[in-house]
C-alpha cells in the first residue's frame, strides 16, 4: 500500500470502507475513489486529458475521468467571447435615465406609454415605439387639473388601462384636502395620451383613519371581471399595510361588492407593503408587490401567488427583484408594472435609484416557469441543490448556514453528479452564480481548488473552480453559460478534488 495517499478533510461527516483495498476513505468532503484496489487522489489544478479515460492533475498519478454522461464532452454549450469566455448576465435597459417613479406601462397600437409619479408635471407620460426606446416625454401634462377634493403635488403611481368603450381610465394618488391623506381618484379620456378629466367631486378610495389609500393598479380577469388593487397608507401614521382587491364595474369606477385583503406586511418585509400588480399567468395569480423604502437599495418586488384571484396568496421566500439579486445593478427596483405583449414578448417595468437619488426607468425580459410564476432576466433565481436529480451522491441536511440548510454532498465518484432544472425567460447569455463548500486538502495539508465540470442540457459549458471555504463555511462561484428559452437541465459532476453543492443562482 505505499502508492496509497490519504487526503485528510477539516471535516469527516462519514466514513466508508472500500472493499479489498482495506482503506477507509473519508467521503462527503474527502476526493473521489478510484476503482478498488487502486489510489486514493485528487487533481490539482485545471484538469487535462492525458489519454483516454483519465484526468491528470499535478499532485499524483491520474484518477478516472468524470463519466461520458457528466455532459463534459463537448464545446457546444460554451458561449462565445472575444477573449474566449461566456458573455454572461444580460442587465436590465435603463429605458429612460432621468426622473420617472413608480412607472405604469400601457400598449396601444404600436405604441408603449409609460406613466409616472409626478415631476414636473402632474402625469408625466412617455411613448415609444420600442422597449429599449428612444423614449419621448411629452410636454403636456396628461392630467391637466385635479379632482376638486384634491391638492397638487402629491400624485403618485398612476395606472391607465383600456376599457371595454374604448376610453382609458386613469387611477391617480393624490392629497385629500379634506383629511390631509393620501386618496385614490379616477379620471378619464378618449386617448392614452390624455388629457384625463377627473371623475366625481369625491376621491374613490379614502380610508383616512387606516392612513389613506395609495398605488393603485387594475386587473381584468379573463371572465371580464374587473378589480381594482390598493394598499392602505398605514405606514405614514405608524399602522400595518395591507393591499386589498375592490372588485368593480366595467367602468371602473363603481364597486361590485366589498373589498378582500390579500396580503399585509410581515416576517423580513419591514413596515410595508405596497405596489401591487396582479397578473394571471396560466392558472397562477401572481401579485407583484414592494416592500422596503422606496428612496433607496432596501426597496425591492416580491411575489405572492394564489389559484384564486381571491386568495389566499402565498408569499415567495425571496425577493424577485432586488438590490442584491441584480448584483448591484440595479439600486432598490420597485415599483413595477408587467406587460404581457405577444410580439415583443412578456416585460417588466420599474424603477431604480440612481447616484443623483432620482429614480430612472428600467425595462427587462420577463418570463414564466413551468408553476407560472415570474422570472426575470438578470435577476437572481435560485434552485436549492438538493431540489435536483441526484445520481451516486447524497443530500445533506445538516448544513449550518447553507440556503435550505441542505447541500449536495459525496460528489465525489467518476459518475457522481446533480441536475438542476432552471429557467430562462429569453435565449441567451446567462451566469450561474454556484454556492458551494470546499474542505479539499492534499496529503501536505495545503488547500486546494475543487471544480466540477458543468454541463447544459448535456452539452459541455465548462469548468467551475471553487476555492477553498472550510468546514460549513460557504462560498460563491460564477461561470457563464447559454440558455435555450424556457426549461433547461444544468448538470454539476466532479473534476478534481471535492466540493458540495449548496445551490445555482441563474441571472
Amino acid at each position: 500500500m505505499s502508492d496509497v495517499r490519504l487526503l485528510v478533510p477539516r471535516t469527516i461527516p462519514l466514513l466508508r470502507r472500500i472493499a479489498g483495498a482495506g482503506l477507509l476513505v473519508l467521503v462527503g468532503t474527502l476526493v473521489a475513489a478510484s476503482t478498488v484496489g487502486t489510489s486514493v487522489l485528487a487533481t490539482a489544478g485545471p484538469a487535462r486529458a492525458d489519454g483516454p479515460g483519465s484526468v491528470q492533475g499535478t499532485d499524483g498519478p491520474p484518477r478516472p475521468a468524470a463519466a461520458a454522461d457528466s455532459g463534459a464532452a463537448t464545446g457546444e454549450g460554451e458561449v462565445p467571447r472575444p477573449d474566449g469566455r461566456a458573455t454572461g448576465t444580460k442587465h436590465p435597459t435603463l429605458a429612460l435615465d432621468q426622473d420617472f417613479p413608480d412607472p405604469d406601462i400601457l400598449k396601444v397600437g404600436d405604441t408603449y406609454y409609460v406613466y409616472s409619479t409626478n415631476s414636473a408635471k402632474t402625469l408625466p407620460v412617455a411613448s415609444a415605439t420600442s422597449l429599449d426606446g428612444p423614449w419621448t416625454v411629452q410636454q403636456a401634462d396628461a392630467l391637466p387639473r385635479l379632482g376638486e377634493w384634491a391638492s397638487s403635488g402629491f400624485t403618485w403611481a398612476p395606472d391607465v388601462s383600456r376599457r371595454a368603450d374604448g376610453t382609458f381610465l386613469l387611477y391617480y394618488t393624490a392629497r385629500h384636502t379634506a383629511s390631509n391623506r393620501q386618496c385614490i381618484g379616477a379620471a378619464i379620456a378618449d386617448s392614452p395620451r390624455g388629457p384625463f378629466v377627473p371623475v366625481g367631486t369625491e376621491p374613490l378610495v379614502c380610508p383616512a383613519e387606516a392612513g389613506g389609500a395609495i398605488d393603485a393598479s387594475s386587473f381584468v380577469d379573463r371572465d371580464g371581471r374587473r378589480y381594482l388593487l390598493y394598499k392602505n397608507d398605514g405606514n405614514a401614521i405608524g399602522l400595518p399595510t395591507t393591499i386589498y382587491l375592490q372588485p368593480v364595474a366595467p367602468d371602473g369606477v363603481t364597486f361590485a361588492g366589498e373589498r378582500v385583503p390579500l396580503i399585509s406586511n410581515d416576517g423580513d418585509e419591514g413596515w410595508l407593503v405596497e405596489a401591487p400588480v396582479l397578473v394571471r399567468q396560466g392558472t397562477s395569480y401572481n401579485l407583484f408587490y414592494a416592500t422596503g423604502e422606496y428612496w433607496n437599495g432596501t426597496y425591492a418586488t416580491r411575489i405572492a401567488t394564489a389559484a384564486s384571484v381571491a386568495g389566499p396568496y402565498t408569499k415567495a421566500d425571496r425577493p424577485l427583484l432586488s438590490t442584491a439579486t441584480f448584483d448591484g445593478a440595479v439600486t432598490g427596483p420597485g415599483g413595477a408594472d408587467v406587460l404581457q405583449d405577444t410580439d415583443a414578448g412578456d416585460h417588466i417595468v420599474f424603477h431604480g435609484v440612481r447616484d443623483g437619488g432620482y429614480r430612472a426607468l428600467y425595462v427587462a425580459e420577463l418570463g414564466w416557469a413551468a408553476d407560472d410564476t415570474p422570472v426575470v432576466r438578470g435577476s437572481r433565481f435560485r434552485v436549492e441543490g438538493e431540489g435536483g436529480r441526484v445520481h451516486h451522491a447524497t443530500v445533506r441536511t445538516d448544513a449550518t448556514g447553507a440556503s435550505g440548510g441542505a447541500v449536495v454532498s459525496d460528489l465525489d465518484h467518476p459518475d457522481s453528479w446533480v441536475e438542476l432544472q432552471v429557467y430562462a425567460p429569453r435565449s441567451g447569455a446567462y451566469t450561474l452564480h454556484v454556492g458551494y463548500g470546499n474542505v479539499s486538502v492534499d496529503s501536505n495539508g495545503a488547500e486546494r481548488t475543487a471544480s466540477h465540470h458543468v454541463a447544459v442540457d448535456g452539452r459541455r459549458a465548462g469548468t467551475i473552480e471553487y476555492p477553498f471555504t472550510g468546514s460549513d463555511t460557504w462560498g460563491e462561484a460564477t461561470i457563464d453559460v447559454r440558455l435555450s428559452a424556457g426549461s433547461n437541465t444544468v448538470r454539476l459532476g466532479p473534476a478534481t478534488w471535492v466540493a458540495e453543492v449548496d445551490y445555482v443562482d441563474v441571472a
